[in-house]
């Protein structure tokens, strides 16, 4: 089965910045995110692909590992060779290895030398046989945009198979951090587990938009509703809501409804949603038409004449 390149995965060089992977890893999460491709069988796998890719590229100490040939693509460690032991054996300092009967001492032998070597902490001068802490795992985690407003639990897939579940709080915002304590990997002599550090990357959402802890968004009203007001109904994060608008809006107004943004948390107060008017005309109407031609002028009103006097 061939290798797969995890830099052509990504689209990046071998020698890209880690900022260059996050915002490679990134544009293809969110744009094979299956959330955003419902049946799309090839995007959850193309989607699958950039998250392992991520998991070893998007952390120093295995990338690392990985330009080496220590690990493969999987992160699973790679088959141990030992060319250092056969040039050794080779030379001139393997010859009083040789037995006095012509046979030599094979390359696996060398192998278990040194690894009896290592195993007793002659490669370590300070033995090696305390606790270790486990090594910190990154993953990044694409969430819906109402998930990330709300809050939600979302199941991280880990590269070795394993599920992981994930509480996003609500209000988390886009390339936040989140540190699970002991999901990391395994401790060695009875050390603790690292810890898995997942940067939150929040997919975009059809018409809102959020800024700060305020949520915009555009809404549509006919001629009628502009000219004449009335009470319409609003989508927000946690459901629609009825507002006035105000006789003759014109399209660009903006309306606050309080509270409706990112919800309190601590010090930090409720944000708001802002409405922004656009007038859409829909289907012509002979009569309106008709009723405009017959209008006399527009009552010397000129909607251009600050652009003129600025010319």
């Amino acid at each position: 089965m061939p290798k797969t390149d995890l830099y052509a995965t990504l689209g990046v060089a071998r020698d890209a910045t880690p900022d260059a992977i996050r915002k490679a890893y990134r544009a293809l999460a969110k744009k094979h995110h299956p959330d955003l491709n419902p049946g799309n069988a090839e995007a959850e796998e193309r989607f699958k692909a950039v998250a392992a890719a991520n998991d070893i590229l998007g952390d120093a100490d295995k990338r690392a590992r990985y330009d080496r040939g220590e690990i493969d693509e999987t992160g699973a460690e790679a088959p141990p060779e030992h060319p250092a032991y056969r040039r050794y054996a080779d030379g001139a300092q393997g010859q009083r290895y040789r037995q006095s009967g012509g046979d030599t001492v094979s390359e696996d032998d060398f192998g278990d030398i040194f690894e009896n070597l290592f195993r007793n902490g002659g490669g370590n001068p300070g033995g090696g046989t305390g606790p270790r802490r486990g090594r910190d795992q990154q993953y990044t985690l694409t969430v819906d945009f109402l998930d990330a407003v709300t809050g939600a639990t979302k199941r991280l897939s880990l590269p070795d198979g394993r599920g992981l579940d994930v509480r996003i709080p609500p209000g988390i915002e886009d390339g936040q951090t989140m540190r699970l304590k002991g999901q990391g990997g395994p401790g060695r002599n009875g050390g603790p587990a690292g810890d898995a550090l997942i940067e939150i990357s929040v997919a975009p959402h059809r018409f809102f938009r959020r800024e700060g802890r305020d949520i915009h968004v555009e809404l549509p009203i006919t001629l009628s509703e502009a000219v004449l007001g009335g009470k319409i109904v609003v989508p927000t994060p946690t459901g629609s809501v009825a507002m006035t608008i105000p006789k003759q809006a014109d399209s660009g107004t903006v309306l606050r409804l309080r509270g409706r943004g990112i919800a309190a948390q601590g010090s930090q107060p409720a944000g708001d949603e802002l409405v922004t008017l656009k007038l859409v005309l829909g289907k012509p109407d002979e009569g309106l038409e008709a009723f405009l031609r017959e209008k006399p002028g527009d009552q010397g009103f000129d909607p251009r004449r600050s652009m003129t006097e600025a010319s």
